[in-house]
Formats: C-alpha cells, sequence, structure tokens
C-alpha cells in the first residue's frame, strides 16, 4: 500500500492492477453468491492486499468446488 504515494506512471500502473484485482473478485463473487458481509470481507481484502489476496478467493473457490463436489 506504502506504493500508492508515488506519483507518477508507477502510480497509474498499482492503480489499474488494483481495479484489475478488484473487477475479478466481483466476477468470481458473483458466481459464488455469497452474503453481503463475505461481499464485503472479500474486497477489502483484495484492496488491502492487492493480487495476494485475490489469490486467496481463488484457493477458496477452488476448495469450495472440490468439496461440494465430492459429497
Amino acid at each position: 500500500m506504502i506504493l500508492l504515494f508515488l506519483p507518477g506512471p508507477p502510480l497509474a500502473i498499482i492503480l489499474l492492477t488494483l481495479a484489475l484485482a478488484l473487477y475479478l473478485t466481483v466476477l468470481e463473487l458473483r458466481q459464488m453468491r455469497p452474503h453481503y458481509v463475505w461481499w464485503f470481507w472479500w474486497l477489502l481484502l483484495v484492496f488491502m492486499t492487492h493480487f495476494i489476496g485475490y489469490i486467496a478467493l481463488r484457493i477458496y473457490v477452488h476448495y469450495r468446488r472440490r468439496s461440494e463436489a465430492s459429497v
């Protein structure tokens, strides 16, 4: 998050990748249809941790789909 305080082109690239990560998160959450509290939690996690949070969401979704398929 400290990189957000840098001026110039790096800031634009960082904000663009953050917007992309949030967009992908919204797409994933629309398929899962969780409670609105989970929406807020996942979006906040991705906002604060950037792509690490998005990767955590992808791992969670994969685990959840795999466990539902095995039942």
